[in-house]
C-alpha cells in the first residue's frame, strides 16, 4: 500500500480531496494531513508519504517553499500541486521542483483521480527497479563538517532510532570524538538534540485534539504509548493528556 499526505490550509478542500479520492482502488491508505508546508515537511520526516498534494498560496511556508525543500529531501515522492490560482509562474515553479500534476480548485473527481493514476503508474515502474550499487561516499572531511551533517541527519531522521556509530563509523571518529565536539557546538548532547525535537513536534501535534496520542507515540518513532508518556512527562513534567487539557 502507498501513503499520501495533503497539505492545505483549507479545510473544505482536504475534505474534498479525501472524499473524491479513490485511494483504496489505487491501493493507497486514506491520506494524513497538514495545513502548511512546514507542517507538511515534518509529517514527511515522520509519515514517508509517497504522493503529496500541496497547495501554493498557504500561512507560514507555502508551495513554492515546500517544493523546493522537499525535492532534495524526499526526491522520490510524488506530488500533486492543488491550487486556486492558474497563475504560469505557480505551473512554472511546479514543474521545475518536480511535481508531476497541477490540479486547479474546485478540484474535479475525475481529474484527481487521474493524478492519483499518474503517482501510482511511476511509483509501481520506479519499485520495479533494479537497485544499483552505491557510490562510494568520501570520507575525506572533518569533523566541523561531520558534525554539521549529524545536526542536519537529526533534524530529518529525529523520530527514528539514532546511534552515534552510525557516524563513527562512517567517518572514522570516535563517538566520543563526536559526542564533544556537538555539545561544545549546539549546546546539546546528540541524543538531547533528538529528544528535543521530539518533544517540541509532540507539542505541536497534541495541540491538535483529532490526532489521538497513540497515533501520536507511532509518529514519533516510540515502541509504545507508555514510553512516549513516560519521555514528555520526564520532559515538561506533564503527561501528554495533562499537556492537551491545558491548551
Amino acid at each position: 500500500m502507498y501513503h499520501a499526505l495533503i497539505i492545505d490550509d483549507e479545510n473544505p478542500v482536504r475534505i474534498a480531496i479525501t472524499a473524491l479520492g479513490h485511494w483504496h482502488a489505487y491501493g493507497i491508505v486514506e491520506p494524513a494531513i497538514a495545513v502548511n508546508g512546514k507542517e507538511g515537511l515534518s509529517c514527511c520526516r515522520e509519515l514517508h508519504p509517497d504522493i503529496v498534494f500541496v497547495d501554493m498560496q498557504m500561512p507560514i511556508m507555502g508551495g513554492i517553499e515546500f517544493l523546493e525543500k522537499a525535492k532534495d529531501e524526499f526526491p522520490n515522492i510524488k506530488v500533486i500541486v492543488v491550487s486556486g490560482y492558474d497563475y504560469f509562474e505557480y505551473a512554472q515553479a511546479a514543474i521545475k521542483q518536480g511535481a508531476i500534476d497541477y490540479l486547479l480548485k474546485p478540484v474535479v473527481e475525475e481529474e484527481l483521480n487521474m493524478a492519483l493514476e499518474k503517482a501510482v503508474r511511476l511509483l509501481n515502474i520506479e519499485n520495479n527497479i533494479e537497485e544499483t550499487e552505491p557510490i562510494p561516499e568520501n570520507t575525506d572531511i572533518s569533523p566541523a563538517r561531520v558534525i554539521e551533517i549529524i545536526k542536519e541527519y537529526i533534524e530529518q531522521n529525529y523520530c527514528q532510532d539514532i546511534k552515534i556509530s552510525m557516524f563513527s563509523d562512517k567517518y572514522f571518529f570516535s563517538k566520543e570524538y563526536l559526542s564533544k565536539l556537538f555539545k561544545k557546538k549546539y549546546g546539546f548532547g546528540i541524543y538531547e538534540y533528538a529528544l528535543s525535537l521530539r518533544m517540541e513536534r509532540a507539542k505541536e501535534l497534541l495541540a491538535q485534539p483529532e490526532i489521538q496520542i497513540q497515533d501520536i507515540s507511532d509518529r514519533l518513532g516510540y515502541s509504545n504509548n507508555n514510553y512516549f508518556s513516560k519521555a514528555f512527562k520526564n520532559y515538561y513534567n506533564l503527561s501528554p493528556t495533562e499537556y492537551r487539557e491545558q491548551i
